[in-house]
């Protein structure tokens, strides 16, 4: 049931700014309607369906929104049905930190009172007042949202393979040190096929020790291996024989089935990891600032893939490369209060595009002299630590990708890091 508005409804037309605040839900949505002078004009509970949806479009229609001039819309995601249905068309939407919104509420009332229609009008006067110090979400490509899903899917999915086989690792650990020492030399090492194959076959050392060479042999095909299995079959045989410290018997094979069942997890995160990887090497390609991306030393499509996947393709984003630097958390912060000034790192920043920036450093270090002769010099000159001489790299890199990006222009070694020049002599 729709509530009565304030006064009459008509069709402002855009006479009157008219701001729109929706405090989302799980199964309903409530939303408020102001205008430029504060006043609530409508509000109305809906449910988080197609009719629900209807009802809001229908709601903000009868208060002038059009096509070419939408209301914005105040809400505390960024995700989801009900936010791509606003996106839709030249509508500005903003997703408010939920901690941002608890303080704006503290302006409307101190008696810290809490209500679902209360939390949408204050998200509505928050456009009202303060629109201006606010982002609205960008206007990306379809296939740049796309590979954001894809690219953050494949990045989880390597984060969650880790923890698993960290976990599988610290359980070995515990009852089977035989064979963290025979899958030691390969890389990747649990997270390979051919150990995960072995442990499988045999998740106790008891179960190892007895294993023959056809048998490791055979695993190890089944795995994908093709060559070198003559020499791994004798070094893991020897490896799985060495007399090492046992547990009990009945609490060996207790853990066997731990292994086994960590084990199924491992496989599921290792598969979905190398699914969404080969997604976002169809998908990534496909976009217009690939090559650009790509040009650039240390990056591959998944590492270029997860920096477009957050900096996106909207070009008005980022009024200039300080803005995205900032955003990445690439460049210091100043604080200062009186007489005491500091510059620290930025904790507050995008974590992925962070995380992507320091393994994009890691790699240029090596793929580009450049880029190393000025980490050299950070670290060396400047008496920078490791990580900061990355981030200082990465800081850098990220203004040369924001003027390529905007100049339509690959990466060019000798113009991002010139030859230093040499001191002139002076004339006798």
């Amino acid at each position: 049931m729709r509530s009565q508005p304030a006064q009459t409804p008509r069709l402002w037309g855009r006479k009157k700014l008219i701001y729109c605040g929706i405090d989302w839900a799980e199964k309903t949505h409530d939303v408020a309607l102001v205008d430029d002078t504060g006043q609530l004009l409508a509000k109305r509970h809906i449910t988080d369906d197609t009719a629900g949806y209807r009802s809001l479009m229908d709601l903000l229609a009868e208060y002038g929104d059009t096509e070419e001039a939408p209301i914005p819309v105040a809400i505390e995601t960024s995700r989801g049905l009900l936010v791509a249905v606003l996106r839709a068309g030249k509508r500005k939407v903003f997703a408010i930190n939920p901690m941002a919104a608890a303080r704006y509420r503290d302006r409307h009332a101190v008696s810290r009172k809490k209500s679902d229609p209360g939390d949408a009008l204050v998200l509505a006067n928050i456009l009202r007042t303060d629109m201006h110090a606010h982002r609205p979400l960008p206007s990306d490509s379809d296939l740049a949202r796309a590979i954001t899903v894809l690219a953050r899917a494949q990045q989880d999915a390597v984060w969650n393979r880790q923890q698993v086989a960290n976990q599988l690792r610290s359980l070995l650990r515990e009852y089977y040190p035989a064979a963290l020492e025979a899958f030691a030399k390969w890389d990747n090492g649990l997270c390979r096929p051919e150990a995960r194959e072995l442990m499988k076959l045999a998740p106790t050392p008891a179960k190892a020790a007895s294993l023959t060479r056809t048998q490791i042999t055979a695993a190890l095909k089944r795995a994908g291996r093709k060559r070198g299995i003559e020499a791994d079959v004798e070094r893991l045989r020897e490896a799985f024989r060495t007399d090492w410290a046992r547990q009990p018997e009945l609490v060996e094979d207790a853990l066997g089935k731990q292994t086994l069942a960590l084990l199924g997890q491992l496989t599921a995160a290792c598969t979905a990891a190398d699914d969404l990887a080969q997604a976002v090497e169809e998908a990534f390609p496909q976009h217009p600032d690939s090559e650009i991306i790509l040009s650039f030393p240390g990056l591959g499509i998944q590492l270029a893939a997860r920096v477009l996947a957050e900096i996106g393709d909207d070009r008005t984003r980022f009024a200039d490369a300080r803005g995205l630097k900032a955003y990445a958390g690439a460049s210091p912060v100043t604080r200062a209060s009186g007489k005491k000034s500091s510059i620290t790192r930025r904790w507050v920043k995008n974590n992925r595009l962070n995380h992507a920036g320091y393994l994009w450093a890691f790699s240029a270090i090596t793929a580009s002299s450049g880029a190393k002769a000025h980490y050299r010099r950070r670290r060396d000159d400047h008496g920078d630590w490791h990580a900061a001489g990355q981030r200082n790299l990465f800081n850098r890199m990220l203004g040369q990708l924001h003027h390529c990006l905007k100049n339509r222009r690959l990466f060019d070694e000798q113009t991002a890091f010139p030859a230093p020049q040499a001191p002139a002599l002076a004339v006798a």
